[in-house]
Parts: C-alpha cells; structure tokens; sequence
C-alpha cells in the first residue's frame, strides 16, 4: 500500500508540473480535455497547479512507509 501511495503522488505531481509548464509556455491554450483554464488570473492557477506538483513530488520522494 506505501508504494501505491508514493508512486500516484509522484504520477500526479509530474502530471500537475507537465500541465502547468505546457499551459504556462503556450498561451494560446485555454485547455486540455477536463483542464480548463480561463479568467483574468490565468498566470496565478498556471503558477498554483506547478506548487501543488512540485509539492505531490516531495511528498512522494520523501514518503516513507512506517
């Protein structure tokens, strides 16, 4: 169960980061299938959506089953 846990927190901080890279160099794109992205704050949910990735990330690497 602790290796499940760690690699779906690794799999979703890359997913969030990709996504958040991506959405932040192409500016055209306002999505990507059920990842909308749209409003005057665009900038702080790219920003937000790579801190929760990077955050999955740590948490995955640093998670140590007890």
């Amino acid at each position: 169960m602790g290796n499940t846990l760690k690699v779906v927190l690794i799999l979703i901080g890359a997913v969030l980061v990709a996504l958040g890279l991506y959405f932040l160099i192409s500016p055209g794109m306002q999505g990507f299938g059920p990842f909308q992205i749209e409003g005057e704050d665009r900038t702080a949910q790219i920003v937000a959506m790579i801190a929760f990735g990077i955050l999955a990330l740590i948490v995955g690497l640093a998670y140590k089953r007890r």
